[in-house]
């Protein structure tokens, strides 16, 4: 099922690739089937993911989520697909805090189509420190919220070191300063997906994000060759930084945030 789209569900991929289906591992996977076929899947955890769904089995997800109760902090998707959903679970778990329908889905195959920034680089394990105030500043700055750290503290951290740790975080750091940075987040079968792109307020307008993009682009390859973003169609200069380095869009995504 993911498999009939690697790159529109890296994400999901990623995800199974993971934790796998058992659902004591923090999520579940639901299947919808008609006439014995296994036609589509939702994931449904943190965030509840819907995989190859037509409107029969949305609104069969949909109403099964809404006898389950919800768990989840986000719906995100096809814009199609998430809006259908949310057209049912709205009256019971709405209103939503944020909803973001218009997210061009991004991909690269090839390499970027500019100079890469030569001071990019992958994140040592003892630059930690150093990644994870520019990680919050942007989960913030983009999510409207702080992190979710769990009740010691530590998890967002936690994921954060990962991402170092598996070579999956990179930035180009000055004296001692995130100056720009971006993390692979999601890695499926042959795709990759990069996520929390970033440039500190004080350096923005200073043309680093594109030839940034592009040594993340060349740095995430040799993960997956196939690179793929989602983006807020208002951000119009993420957007036309990403485009230089020679992102297009293939799908609209959409986000309801809790």
């Amino acid at each position: 099922m993911i498999a009939r789209d690697p790159v529109i569900n890296v994400f999901v991929d990623s995800l199974v690739q993971a934790s796998g289906l058992d659902p004591r591992r923090g999520a579940e996977v639901w299947g919808y089937v008609e006439k014995g076929v296994l036609e589509a899947l939702c994931h449904a955890g943190g965030n509840m993911v819907p995989v190859g769904a037509d409107d029969a089995a949305l609104r069969a997800f949909a109403a099964y989520a809404l006898r389950r109760g919800r768990n989840c902090f986000q719906i995100l998707g096809p814009a199609r697909s998430v809006e259908l959903l949310w057209t049912t679970l709205e009256p019971h778990w709405g209103p939503a805090r944020e909803v973001r329908d218009d997210q061009p889905f991004m991909v690269v195959e090839n390499g970027p189509a500019i100079a890469p920034d030569p001071l990019v680089r992958a994140v040592e394990p003892v630059e930690l420190s150093i990644l994870y105030p520019a990680c919050v500043a942007m989960y913030t700055e983009e999510v409207g919220v702080p992190p979710q750290t769990g009740p010691d503290g530590t998890f967002y951290r936690s994921r954060v070191a990962e991402l170092i740790r598996t070579g999956r975080a990179f930035a180009r750091i000055e004296d001692g300063r995130v100056v720009f940075k971006a993390e692979v987040g999601s890695v499926g079968t042959g795709v990759c997906q990069i996520q929390g792109v970033w440039v500190d307020p004080e350096f923005r307008g200073r043309g680093l994000a594109a030839p940034g993009m592009a040594a993340v682009v060349e740095l995430a390859q040799q993960i997956a060759p196939v690179v793929t973003l989602y983006v807020n169609a208002f951000n119009t200069p993420a957007r036309a930084a990403y485009e230089r380095v020679g992102f297009r869009t293939i799908e609209t995504f959409a986000t309801i945030l809790f």
